[in-house]
């Protein structure tokens, strides 16, 4: 067995062996809540932050400790990192409809507060959460902003970072319940026909888990993933756990689609980042990376599973 092989076999099964100090971000969110159930059940000491005091004692409750503060704050940042033995980090999700809001600055400065905060704080292991497409230096939306907070991550020297680029999650699709009522279809500039990529949140929280306990030589790029589907495939599952059978999946021009964002009221710089992002999925250029690393093993929930959940939503 080569030296560096070696080398993470023997980090891997010191990490599985002993407990940690593991910090979560993204406060009780669809990733952080089941990963730090199974983080705490594993028998880690689970610290997880959120800027809302009031969820103290739900994250209590799951055997946690809580720390309250804000991803703006560096300070707070560090010295909650302080001591750790690894860090989970995301950037928690903007609010699209925000006239005002600049989104590539906002990712650029959580990501560049998470590396001083590492950096200052002397943690050495550390698991972000990316997404598909992060590899691409353009024509890929909003996703530039994944890529630039890898870009920043990696500047970090003698720090271990997996880099987890999940695709698109299920409750995506949540987005499409209103047309599907109002219109019986599913419609925008990416799906029909095209191989769509799903993935459940417990399946994610289930594989950054498993990074955490883990500790790779340097840099690391994780996919993660649940099921693959067409559109129409996509489509028919949802509509067979709806009552509405048949249900199709039709492509739109990206014009329309930028249209329809606009109309519910998204801001038109981040509806064109949208629009943008899905024709790179349509034309295949946001997963080709994805298709080079796909991951060994799929996740566990599939979309027959969510379709239940959705369809209870839809009512």
């Amino acid at each position: 067995m080569a030296t560096s092989a070696v080398l993470l076999w023997r980090n891997f099964a010191i990490s599985k062996n002993r407990k940690m100090k593991i910090i979560v971000t993204g406060s009780l969110g669809h990733i952080s809540k089941p990963l730090t159930i199974e983080l705490v059940q594993k028998g880690h000491a689970v610290t997880v932050i959120s800027s809302n005091p009031e969820k103290q004692k739900d994250i209590e409750a799951l055997g946690a400790a809580a720390a309250i503060g804000s991803l703006e704050d560096v300070n707070f940042l560090t010295d909650t990192f302080t001591g750790a033995d690894a860090v989970y980090t995301m950037v928690p999700p903007a609010n699209y409809f925000d006239q005002k809001l600049d989104l590539m600055a906002y990712c650029h400065r959580i990501g560049n507060n998470y590396a001083g905060a590492i950096q200052a704080s002397g943690v050495k292991r550390m698991v972000h959460l990316s997404s598909v497409g992060a590899h691409l230096v353009k024509d890929s939306g909003i996703i530039l902003a994944h890529h630039d907070v890898e870009v920043t991550l990696n500047k970090l020297t003698d720090v271990a970072i997996t880099h987890m680029r999940p695709v698109g999650f299920y409750y995506n699709l949540y987005s499409f319940v209103a047309m599907m009522k109002k219109d019986g279809v599913i419609a925008a500039n990416y799906g029909a026909d095209d191989e769509l990529i799903w993935v459940s949140p417990i399946d994610i929280a289930a594989a950054i888990a498993e990074e955490l306990e883990t500790s790779p030589l340097s840099r690391k790029v994780r996919y993660v993933a649940s099921d693959e589907l067409t559109g129409n495939e996509t489509a028919s599952i949802l509509g067979e756990a709806m009552g509405k059978p048949g249900l199709k999946w039709i492509i739109i021009a990206n014009e329309q689609m930028q249209s329809g964002l606009e109309a519910a009221g998204m801001q038109p710089g981040i509806a064109a980042g949208l629009v943008e992002m899905y024709a790179s999925q349509h034309n295949g250029v946001l997963t080709e990376d994805y298709y080079r690393n796909k991951p060994a093993v799929m996740g566990k929930v599939k979309l027959t599973d969510f379709a239940k959940e959705f369809a209870a939503a839809f009512k």
